[in-house]
């Protein structure tokens, strides 16, 4: 396998994501794996995005029918109504169930796009099934034809050991990756 150059997210203290290209060698298959992973995660995203501004939509239109109906509580509330009262009465109406209507449709669209997602979930849910079991049975197969290795319990005499409990406090204290001493 050659190694590749991967992008690795990381995520700043001040919650921004970072992203950094890092040494990694990975199968075309993983890379494809990991591509349809990052594709449903932008994907989610969208749908967030969607959903939120959906929820702004419909808040603004029940403000507004509110704010009509408050509007027309007074014309009716008005005991000897003029022409100009009832024609505002009638306009008033007409676009409160103007309103009604646009926000049905907006109720309705989002349900079709919630279908539509399930559908989209699934479809990638299978692809992903897919795509891991390939990997995993070619790593499989990598492991059966390989030898095993040798395992030692001595360090070399010319390396310095260092032991699994302080390896560990490197990797708490300054990310192992970034360590001088590692």
């Amino acid at each position: 396998m050659a190694a590749m150059i991967v992008f690795t997210p990381k995520w700043s203290s001040e919650g921004q994501m970072d992203v950094s290209m890092a040494e990694n060698s990975m199968s075309t298959d993983e890379m494809e794996a990991e591509m349809a992973r990052i594709q449903h995660l932008r994907e989610v995203l969208v749908r967030r995005e969607s959903e939120l501004r959906f929820m702004m939509d419909d808040i603004q239109l029940c403000k507004d029918i509110m704010k009509l109906k408050q509007e027309l509580r007074k014309i009716v509330a008005v005991p000897e109504k003029t022409k100009k009262h009832r024609q505002r009465e009638e306009k008033l109406i007409q676009e409160i169930h103007q309103l009604v209507q646009k926000r049905d449709f907006l109720v309705d669209d989002a349900e079709v796009e919630r279908l539509r997602e399930q559908e989209e979930d699934k479809e990638m849910a299978e692809f992903l099934r897919q795509k891991l079991s390939i990997i995993q049975s070619k790593s499989l197969i990598v492991s059966l034809t390989q030898p095993p290795k040798p395992r030692t319990t001595e360090p070399p005499a010319n390396k310095p050991s260092i032991s699994k409990s302080s390896a560990a406090l490197i990797k708490d204290c300054c990310g192992a990756t970034q360590c001088v001493i590692m």
